[in-house]
């Protein structure tokens, strides 16, 4: 008999699933209810352009709801202190501070991190601490959840069609999403356009510049995540990598609905 596929709902949408070192057996048979959960969380994740464009390539408010989803279902921020000892004396303790982590009532536990805008470094720092807390016994695996590879290659289709629709042709056009570049990132934009060869238009030198100078190729998505896994960082930890589609970022939001974003988001941070 066939079993059902049930991460095809996310793979339909653009999601990058991948299983790696047994992780398929052993998330899709002893964790069913926690991938379930994630899928479901995940199945419901936009981002509307304006708050890739407020965020300045930070975390975005769509992927802090998404932390707050998996919150909301007990994959909890957790802790993990190693100790080792030699004749009753402390020779080594470290501690690895996980973003989520979902303890099963048998006492298994799976820990996900997010790296949606990091420098690419923090994969190994991930990939790494799974290895290590798996080794150690602490966890059965590790969940990484990132830019997938149609987000990062079609971010300046975006974000240009972002300009385009908003009318942005200066900085001033800028300021009501909470865009206040700086000195360098003006001067960057302004080289662009005042070139002698070739000038851009100021929302193809923005755009350009935005997007490379805040989610470049040095940056956590897709492709640095598998560079990492193809060189065994991580190894032999069982690894589920999910990648984030371009699709999950929305369009013609209406003011209201943006405002009524922002206002969860306000009343989330008093919590």
């Amino acid at each position: 008999m066939v079993k059902t596929d049930i991460f095809e709902p996310l793979r339909a949408k653009g999601y990058q699933v991948e299983f790696h070192s047994h992780a398929r057996a052993i998330l899709l048979t002893d964790f069913t209810k926690p991938m379930r959960e994630l899928i479901e969380v995940l199945n419901n994740v936009t981002i509307p352009i304006e708050e890739i464009v407020a965020s300045g390539g930070g975390e975005a408010k769509g992927t802090q709801r998404l932390r707050r989803a998996l919150f909301d279902k007990g994959w909890k921020k957790g802790r993990f202190k190693i100790v080792k000892w030699i004749n009753d004396v402390e020779r080594e303790s470290v501690t690895h501070e996980i973003d989520h982590v979902r303890t099963m009532p048998d006492g298994t536990v799976l820990v996900l991190e997010i790296e949606w805008n990091n420098k690419d470094p923090f994969f190994d720092r991930d990939l790494e601490n799974f290895k290590r807390l798996h080794a150690e016994g602490a966890i059965s695996a590790g969940i990484l959840v990132t830019r997938g590879i149609s987000l990062q290659a079609n971010l300046r289709t975006l974000v240009r069609r972002f300009a385009e629709q908003g009318s942005v042709n200066s900085f001033a056009d800028l300021k009501p999403y909470g865009v206040e570049p700086t000195v360098r990132q003006r001067g960057a934009v302004e080289k662009r356009t005042t070139r002698s060869k070739q000038p851009l238009s100021f929302r193809d030198a923005w755009t350009e510049h935005f997007v490379s100078d805040k989610f470049g190729t040095a940056t956590t998505h897709w492709a640095k995540l598998e560079d990492r896994i193809g060189r065994g960082v991580g190894n032999p930890c069982p690894l589920l990598a999910i990648g984030l589609p371009d699709s999950i970022v929305t369009f013609h939001e209406t003011k209201e609905a943006l405002a009524e974003i922002a206002e969860v988001e306000e009343g989330d941070e008093g919590d």
